[in-house]
């Protein structure tokens, strides 16, 4: 503790999360990119079935549940539900594991 090697205030006091409060302007441009891009592997796979002939609940499921990224608002782009919010939204870049999980519905009215 003491000497050349003294910890900071910030390591001593614990966890230090330094996430900021908005997303960027590149990670905004990336969370749009993976949202086509899942939007483009549903439309090929929905595709590859209909020309078989098949169909699955999921995909249905998909289609007729989530918004595509071009019918999504910017707010339910970038912003989840949270209910220990002030005002229930928060930054979609605060949610653990955002960039894999699908969060384009909200509940109706936030």
């Amino acid at each position: 503790m003491f000497g050349p090697f003294r910890a900071t205030n910030p390591l001593s006091g614990g966890l230090l999360w330094k996430i900021p409060w908005r997303l960027s302007r590149m990670q905004k441009a990336r969370h749009r990119k993976r949202l086509r891009a899942v939007d483009n592997v549903v439309s090929i796979v929905d595709q590859a079935l209909a020309k078989q002939g098949v169909t699955t609940k999921a995909v249905e499921r998909w289609k007729k549940e989530m918004p595509a990224e071009q019918d999504m608002l910017p707010r339910d782009k970038y912003t989840i539900f949270d209910r220990k919010e002030k005002k229930y939204r928060k930054g979609i870049h605060k949610l653990p594991k955002w960039t894999r999980l699908s969060q384009r519905v909200n509940p109706p009215g936030f």
